[in-house]
């Protein structure tokens, strides 16, 4: 009696969790016995490999087409009160622990607690609601438009889930500095990187934990304080920083009445002209300001605004002199109805 209630103690704790290794004995059990009580009873018909694996699936899961079925008396007792009840039981918990696997598996996806494995995506670290969810709205129109069509990360301490389950990655993390956190957003493999935080200060300490982890990345920092920029372009110049441009809105309107719809405008993707960039190819000559503005214009119906170039850091020559000439690698940027792919460079020189 005592070895009775010890079993009945070790199966209880081994079924309520559930295990996989549990199921797997369970199952491979509940096969072995089956066939042993077959073969007793002289199913020999049951007994092949093919046909046992089939037939025990078929008839455990009742399903039963009927097209194989024990012939003996003792093997019908034995389908009738072995096979099948035990069979049922056993596909029910593994069908059930199957859909607890997947439930669960979305859920951890949703809530960002599973680790990604991405590359050369956009990496967004912080979240400010509707001012984020914004964000998002813009950049997945974005990159739609254009030849990478990067992923998209959205990296989180906020207690939220996946506000765009189905066009973004997410993770939530406890901290954007630690090492274990921020690998499940494959920081160190993103393209670009855009740090926006309630607190001016944990963007600035985020901003110098992302240089250091990915020094390649293209950085952007949004800060209310601009006292702020200076100090991180101290220590990294790389990075692009882009103060609130709120009240240098409002005063432009003042004195410009219709600048801040101008602004809006051309940061606006939805309608309208648009600002873009694109980065002359290495393997084209100089190009003039004059060429560019002309070309660009006749061919494209675009605006030629200003350019970059990669020696100097967060200056942009805009509006500059038609004698000025852009190099490969400059960054050019203009404005147009839509993001322009593939630009034929050697045809803006007709």
């Amino acid at each position: 009696m005592l070895h009775w209630v010890k079993l009945k103690k070790l199966c209880v704790r081994y079924f309520s969790e559930l295990r996989w290794y549990t199921l797997s004995l369970a199952l491979l059990f509940y096969t072995v016995s089956s066939w042993i009580l077959l073969f007793l009873a002289d199913e020999k018909a049951l007994l092949s490999a093919s046909d046992y694996f089939y037939w025990l699936v078929v008839t455990g899961s009742t399903v039963g087409y009927g097209d194989m079925s024990p012939a003996t008396p003792a093997g019908k007792l034995i389908v009738a009160l072995y096979v099948i009840p035990l069979g049922l039981s056993i596909f029910a918990l593994v069908i059930g622990r199957i859909a607890s696997w997947v439930s669960d598996q979305w859920r951890k996806g949703a809530r960002g607690l599973k680790p990604l494995n991405v590359s050369n995506h956009i990496l967004i670290i912080g979240w400010n609601e509707k001012r984020t969810d914004q964000l998002l709205k813009l950049l997945i129109k974005e990159k739609v438009d254009t030849t990478e069509n990067p992923d998209i990360v959205l990296c989180v301490k906020a207690d939220i889930e996946n506000p765009r389950p189905s066009e973004i990655e997410f993770v939530h993390v406890s901290s954007f500095n630690q090492d274990e956190d921020m690998d499940r957003a494959c920081i160190e493999t993103a393209s670009t990187i855009l740090i926006d935080n309630p607190h001016d200060d944990l963007t600035l300490t985020t901003a110098l934990y992302c240089s250091k982890r990915n020094p390649k990345a293209h950085k952007v920092a949004y800060f209310e304080d601009e006292s702020l920029v200076a100090l991180l372009q101290q220590h990294c110049p790389e990075v692009e920083c882009t103060p609130s441009v709120a009240v240098e809105m409002l005063a432009k309107s003042v004195f410009d009445p219709g600048s801040s719809l101008l602004h809006h405008d051309l940061l606006d993707v939805e309608e309208g002209q648009a600002q873009f960039s694109v980065k002359l190819p290495s393997t084209i000559n100089d190009i003039s300001v004059e060429t560019l503005f002309l070309g660009l214009k006749k061919q494209y119906n675009a605006t030629f605004i200003g350019y970059s170039a990669p020696e100097r850091v967060n200056k942009i020559s805009v509006n500059p002199d038609f004698n000025d000439v852009v190099k490969p690698g400059n960054k050019v940027f203009y404005i147009a109805e839509h993001r322009i792919n593939n630009i034929d460079w050697n045809s803006l020189h007709l």
